[in-house]
């Protein structure tokens, strides 16, 4: 058993390694399902075969000091004192082998568990959400809002309440399911949702947007158009790139793209059923569904609601929209 684990734990630092050299395309969530199995193995046989080997065998032990010392007694002869104790102790202890395994399944399926069905911390590595999100913040999406579901797979197991427009949501992104992506949900199913001249408007209604004083950017040393809008109960921030035109360029081939009409002015789609449009608040610069297409329901991750730390501002800590 000491080779097989040194090569399974081998196999898990490699696979981690190798992620981190970006020589495979990592999957996290199945990394923490396979560690969450294998360690689970591990303390199964622990508790059922391997602990209660060592517990006979420290008692054996124990037994045959006692023997000695009554035989010591009878013949008159002072017993020899030995530390049984410490020798007990030697033989209850787990070997390594079972302590990089079995002793780490408590932690390892608290944080399965905790990441797969409550809330998985995610970090903001572009400006697409902008002024909400800044780069480098660090954040947490709610799992069960939107209903629980298996992890890996994602399959629903509950049902939960459907994302509404202004949710601020992740999902997995449909060219490339592995990148988990964060945009803001605009279109629900059945909407019809029209972008044109950088004026948003959902099922022919104009949505309300206030102008704010320009939003300077340290990152670039400009200014930007900013605006207060409302989707649906929330209010959140966004900002306009006067430099950018309306037009969308590099439209992909997508499912459901029949739905869309693109023009100079920008697009117009029909939302299928079980699928969501999505827009980042830095509208000029947010890769989503104008160029892309829809996020369909089996692509949802959750609803993020907390920036738990930004390492270069402090203030940024607490919840937004």
């Amino acid at each position: 058993m000491p080779l097989l684990t040194a090569a399974v734990l081998a196999a898990f630092v490699g696979y981690a390694g190798a992620w981190y050299f970006e020589l495979v395309e990592g999957n996290f969530a199945l990394l923490l399902f396979l560690a969450t199995v294998v360690t689970g193995l591990y303390w199964i046989a622990e508790r059922l075969w391997y602990l209660p080997r060592r517990r006979r065998a420290a008692a054996e032990l124990e037994a045959r000091a006692t023997q000695r010392g009554a035989h010591f007694d009878a013949q008159g002869v002072a017993a020899d004192h030995r530390d049984v104790e410490s020798a007990k102790q030697r033989v209850l202890a787990q070997p390594w082998w079972l302590d990089w395994t079995a002793g780490l399944f408590p932690v390892i399926i608290a944080v399965f568990v905790l990441r797969s069905f409550l809330f998985e911390p995610f970090k903001i590595p572009s400006g697409s959400m902008i002024p909400t999100l800044l780069v480098g913040d660090l954040i947490l999406v709610n799992k069960f809002t939107y209903g629980l579901r298996l992890p890996v797979l994602n399959t629903r197991l509950t049902e939960g309440t459907k994302p509404q427009r202004g949710d601020v949501m992740v999902f997995r992104y449909p060219p490339k399911p592995s990148l988990d992506y964060i945009k803001r949900v605009v279109g629900v199913p059945g909407d019809e949702v029209a972008y044109l001249n950088k004026k948003l408007t959902i099922n022919g209604q104009p949505v309300e947007a206030k102008r704010l004083p320009d939003y300077f950017d340290p990152e670039q040393m400009r200014y930007f158009q900013h605006y207060q809008e409302k989707l649906g109960n929330k209010t959140h921030n966004l900002l306009n790139d006067d430099q950018r035109p309306a037009f969308i360029p590099g439209v992909e081939d997508f499912a459901f793209r029949q739905n869309c009409r693109y023009s100079v002015e920008g697009v117009v789609c029909k939302v299928p059923e079980g699928h969501y449009f999505m827009m980042g608040d830095n509208r000029d610069n947010s890769l989503d569904s104008r160029y892309w297409g829809f996020v369909p329901d089996k692509n949802i991750v959750g609803r993020a609601f907390l920036i738990w730390m930004n390492f270069g501002n402090l203030g940024r800590i607490g919840s937004f929209e």
